[in-house]
């Protein structure tokens, strides 16, 4: 990220402790930064420092079993123990937050705003919605299963996310990609979550039971909304998008041009504008 936030940590459902940085004063109202699954709080580039500079609390945190998060101790990661966990941050905050959720963290947002009440006082989603593409969750399920045995070196972690990722520019300095690894007593560098975060994981986004409880809690939300989209998406289609916005008819949506999936870290800082501008509009009466 911009800079180095504050450290703090925050208490998850089943008192695992979850990790997070802090940008901005502590009396400001917090807007909470929620990864994708197999990302850590690292993902989110520039996005907190700049909100801290429009004068909110940004706070990205690693969700449990990724980065320097506690691993679930029985293996608990299904879609309700990440919404539980984001209940819990919200009930240990001054004051209701803005959350910000990218795929993973935008389910556990959308499951928590939309079946326990008012518990935020606004909602980013990142690429995520009530109907995602099979095809394209399963390329993301396929790339994170595909190196169960880690990398010799940073280097070669790049080469596969460039190979996954052909429409970002592949940076020469590949030194930051250790924030979302650790390196084994074998010396080799995996993935910075918990294994069993994997196991058994497969595309669920045409099961009934799934696409009827997230419409369900899309349809409760009351508060402001901001839909953001990857024009390059395989995850989020057009069609989805226009779903969703007939279901939460006061969202707003902003659809970023040259980004896919990774909407943050392909274009960092259109993304960051959407999320500052929206909040200006929507949010910011009453913000410290």
């Amino acid at each position: 990220m911009e800079h180095q936030g504050q450290p703090l940590d925050f208490e998850g459902r089943d008192g695992n402790r979850l990790a997070a940085e802090s940008w901005g004063a502590a009396g400001r109202s917090p807007v909470i930064l929620l990864h994708g699954g197999g990302q850590t709080r690292h993902a989110w580039g520039g996005t907190a420092g700049a909100l801290a500079r429009e004068g909110w609390r940004a706070i990205a945190v690693d969700q449990r079993g990724h980065g320097e998060s506690e691993w679930a101790p029985d293996g608990s990661y299904e879609f309700d123990a990440f919404a539980a966990d984001v209940e819990a941050i919200c009930a240990q905050l001054p004051e209701p937050p803005v959350l910000v959720g990218a795929s993973l963290g935008g389910i556990a947002s959308l499951l928590a705003v939309g079946e326990a009440g008012a518990l935020a006082r606004g909602l980013v989603l990142v690429d995520v919605a009530v109907r995602l593409e099979t095809r394209g969750v399963s390329r993301v399920v396929d790339f994170m299963n595909a190196q169960p045995d880690g990398f010799e070196s940073l280097e070669e972690a790049a080469d596969h996310i460039a190979a996954y990722l052909p429409h970002r520019k592949r940076r020469p300095d590949v030194s930051g990609l250790a924030k979302n690894l650790r390196r084994g007593d074998d010396g080799r560098y995996r993935w910075h979550w918990d294994p069993r975060f994997m196991i058994g994981r497969r595309p669920r986004t045409e099961a009934s039971d799934y696409l009827d409880r997230v419409e369900g809690a899309a349809r409760a939300i009351r508060i402001p909304t901001l839909l953001v989209r990857g024009r390059l998406s395989d995850l989020l289609s057009e069609e989805g998008a226009r779903h969703f916005l007939d279901v939460v008819p006061h969202a707003h949506f902003a659809d970023v041009s040259e980004a896919g999936h990774m909407v943050a870290g392909d274009r960092n800082d259109v993304f960051t504008e959407a999320v500052a501008a929206f909040l200006r509009e929507e949010l910011a009466r009453g913000a410290a």
